[in-house]
């Protein structure tokens, strides 16, 4: 029986999705063929008809998430200050399974395929060219300053905060780097 493009295309979504959720919980090596799958709610051999390996997985699972379709970040329509409000939370820190890619696999990056790699200096390039075109400062070079920096600062909080055992220490790590924001 022949599957339709919609069955494939659906089924090639459902492996993506399982995997993001995975190998942000679990991280990227911890997460088998097997494990996607499963998850997917498909069989092991499904998985070929869509990836010729794990490590083609794994750039595109970083392609999905960071890019939607047509090439756009699912973040493209938020500035600079309203991400910041919408990511330095206890409710993006405590999903894991569905928030950043940055926060949650960004150390495993460089242990990843040069695919993965490009795809992610791609995104990066194209969050930083969003996020200065909405960030303060007199000109393009300070507006870019500003926007890397805390872009970066957000990250890095994001990852302090899970990291602690700490529930104080951890809101504490949002919240003032939220704060250290503003004028």
């Amino acid at each position: 029986m022949k599957i339709s493009r919609d069955h494939l295309a659906d089924n090639r979504r459902r492996i993506l999705d399982a995997a993001a959720q995975l190998m942000r919980e679990q991280g990227c090596e911890n997460v088998s063929i097997a494990d996607v799958t499963k998850a997917a709610g498909l069989t092991h051999g499904a998985f070929y008809n869509h990836f010729k390996s794990k490590d083609d997985l794994i750039a595109k699972v970083f392609e999905h998430v960071l890019f939607l379709e047509n090439g756009q970040s699912p973040y493209a329509d938020l500035d600079l200050k309203t991400f910041g409000q919408n990511y330095l939370t206890t409710k993006q820190r405590d999903n894991l399974g569905n928030g950043c890619m940055f926060s949650a696999l960004g150390c495993e990056i460089p242990r990843t395929s040069p695919e993965t790699v490009a795809v992610t200096t791609r995104a990066i390039k194209a969050q930083i060219e969003r996020f200065s075109q909405t960030a303060p400062g007199n000109s393009a070079q300070e507006r870019r300053r500003v926007a890397i920096s805390r872009w970066s600062a957000m990250v890095g909080a994001m990852i302090l905060a899970r990291a602690v055992d700490d529930e104080a220490l951890s809101e504490e790590l949002l919240t003032q780097t939220l704060a250290s924001f503003e004028p």
